[in-house]
């Protein structure tokens, strides 16, 4: 019977390094995910309110003016456009990674959502986006009467 001396086993290292693993793997440009994949713009979070969906999109530098959200049947698309901000003082740019351009994103929404009573907001640059449930979709309190 072979034994692992407690100090070569690590199994808390070993997850770590599985988990830095995927993550590298997952960054590679080759590997791609499509919209969803990593470094999709722009960053998104999408939850269940209780009484809906909401959805909150980063947008820094974003003009809300550049900024078209358009719902139809269950998806719900993110279009919009960053203006390149012009260099300040003349020379060349040690690094550039701000990417600046047209971009679109689109969201497949879960039934049973009212995109009639949909409404956005935009502060800071942050767009939120909240969509109520429609009332057949809502739980409904159903009486128990005796006999």
């Amino acid at each position: 019977m072979a034994l692992i001396r407690w100090e070569e086993f690590d199994p808390v290292g070993s997850m770590l390094a599985l988990q830095e693993e995927l993550s590298r793997v997952l960054r590679n440009p080759a590997f791609n995910l499509g919209l969803s994949g990593y470094g999709a713009y722009p960053p998104i979070n999408v939850f269940d309110s209780g009484d809906g969906l909401a959805i909150v999109a980063e947008l820094p530098g974003v003009e809300p003016a550049n900024v078209n959200l358009v719902a139809q049947r269950n998806t719900l698309t993110l279009r919009g456009n960053r203006v390149r901000e012009e260099a300040k003082a003349p020379g060349a740019f040690h690094r550039r990674e701000r990417e600046f351009g047209e971009f679109s994103r689109s969201i497949q929404l879960p039934e049973g959502l009212d995109l009639e009573k949909a409404a956005a907001r935009f502060e800071s640059g942050v767009l939120t986006v909240k969509i109520p449930k429609s009332p057949e979709a809502k739980p409904r309190q159903i009486a128990v009467e005796s006999a």
